[in-house]
């Protein structure tokens, strides 16, 4: 069978819960890599090169784009954003299921580029429940989540693209529902052609 990774974009709302999602995949499951965005701001305290982010200067990420050397990016308040291409193709050939957490805009770029991507969108039970945990963080003030919320609107035009809805209630059985999706994506027909080829070569004896 294919031992090739899968690419796998994961969006949702912000509060929906997907960076804890992608955490405890990780600390559960060792075959999962989270890609790593290169950025042109500047590291907070306590971050490093290659780990929380690859830092660049403006000049450099530029060149990275002018060489095509990523697989997406974007501009925000005055500072790049993208995924490298080398590190995630790295990951993949080493058969690791690498994770990309980036916006709807960004997934669809991805997935035109990288037909057999699988696209994830995290959402909560409902809107309501949306607004009661990010008004449950307790760290932005009302008129910053009302923001949050009319982003959510206008995200959630571009829900049906993705390949699957993962509802974000409970934690442990939406990461085993996340990790189900994929591993049933490694077993599908049009991701292992070579293997079907060799199976019936084999079966005429040839």
């Amino acid at each position: 069978m294919n031992s090739q990774g899968i690419l796998i974009v994961v969006s949702g709302f912000s509060g929906s819960g997907k960076g804890t999602i992608m955490k405890e995949l990780l600390k559960k499951y060792d075959n999962y890599a989270l890609s790593i965005s290169a950025t042109t701001r500047q590291p907070r305290e306590g971050e490093t090169d290659g780990r929380e982010y690859f830092f660049k200067t403006r000049e450099e990420f530029e060149k990275m784009i002018a060489k095509e050397e990523l697989i997406e990016y974007a501009k925000y308040v005055n500072n790049y954003y993208g995924t490298p291409r080398a590190y995630v193709e790295e990951q993949l050939a080493a058969g690791r299921d690498v994770i990309l957490e980036i916006e709807i805009q960004g997934a669809l770029k991805v997935k035109e580029r990288f037909p057999e991507t699988l696209l994830l969108f995290v959402t909560p039970p409902s809107a309501e429940e949306l607004r009661r945990r990010l008004i449950g963080r307790g760290t932005e003030s009302m008129e910053v989540i009302e923001a949050r919320l009319k982003r959510a609107a206008e995200e959630a035009d571009g829900m049906e693209s993705y390949d699957y809805f993962v509802v974000n209630d409970v934690l442990e059985t939406c990461v085993e529902d996340v990790h189900r999706i994929i591993r049933a994506e490694h077993s599908k027909s049009c991701r292992n052609k070579a293997f079907a080829e060799q199976i019936k070569r084999e079966l005429k004896g040839e």
